[in-house]
């Protein structure tokens, strides 16, 4: 297959995880990739790239700061011509602290990262992808920000500001052929969750990651990539302004552990 053959595409936080699986994915598949990172590991995915004959080049940036956004689509315009396509996928976990114990300055760096860094990829992406005729932005979102019980306050509440930012920028993209989705992942191994499916191996009970979803597992960042090639690409040209779930089934029940307030839970 050859969906995105002659399309830049942008994609953020492609250093590791579900952004590299896309990345590696899109130059399969055609795609001219800006591979954005704010670690040096983008340049070793465009490398890759490379190697495997495709088309990449590598940039640092900080997701949630707008001019290194700018430096971002700037280097698509002059590599590649343009913009096309933009996954706004980068973004930080904030830890686990419930709401008493989180630090104010942990919530807004959370925000900027996950939720201004979407919104930043809209202002300077749609404006390109427009003038090339139309594309696609795929925002990265969480089944935390469905409802509770699935991630920390200040991520949740991130999570849901971004499938909402999908449904209004959709909107205010009316009749620029822009479309906009949001991709909400369930519990997938990338950098951000490896801790947890590290501790839960070396603890012998790898066998109860994902036992609250229906399939029992966790996901590879490969089988979110491929939700959001399909969402970036002509096959889903009338999905506009969506939230996808892609979490084994977890949010058709979302079962958790309650915590009483000024109690552990147990």
């Amino acid at each position: 297959m050859a969906r995105f053959d002659g399309r830049s595409i942008l994609v953020t936080g492609a250093g590791s995880g579900i952004g590299r699986a896309a990345a590696v994915a899109f130059a399969a598949e055609g795609g001219q990739v800006i591979v954005a990172d704010r670690s040096d590991a983008g340049e070793a995915v465009a490398a890759a790239i490379a190697d495997a004959g495709g088309i990449a080049r590598a940039i640092r940036i900080d997701a949630g700061d707008e001019g290194d956004v700018q430096r971002a689509m700037a280097l698509a315009d002059s590599a590649f011509g343009g913009l096309d396509i933009v996954f706004a996928n980068a973004g930080i976990s904030g830890g686990m602290a419930n709401i008493f114990d989180t630090d104010v300055a942990l919530i807004g760096e959370v925000l900027r990262v996950n939720l201004i860094g979407p919104f930043l990829a809209i202002k300077h992406g749609a404006p390109r992808i427009a003038a090339r005729g139309g594309g696609a932005i795929v925002l990265t979102a969480s089944v935390a920000g469905l409802r509770s019980g699935a991630g920390s306050p200040a991520y949740s509440a991130s999570k849901a500001g971004v499938i909402n930012l999908a449904a209004v920028a959709a909107q205010q993209l009316s009749g620029s052929n822009v479309r906009v989705n949001a991709l909400c992942p369930g519990l997938t191994e990338t950098g951000m969750t490896r801790p947890v499916f590290d501790f839960a191996r070396d603890a012998g009970k790898g066998d109860r990651l994902g036992r609250l979803n229906p399939l029992r597992r966790g996901a590879q960042p490969e089988e979110l990539a491929r939700v959001a090639l399909f969402l970036a690409s002509d096959e889903a040209s009338y999905v506009n302004g969506q939230a996808i779930v892609v979490d084994g089934g977890l949010s058709s029940s979302h079962p958790v552990t309650r915590q009483d307030y000024g109690k552990t839970a147990v």
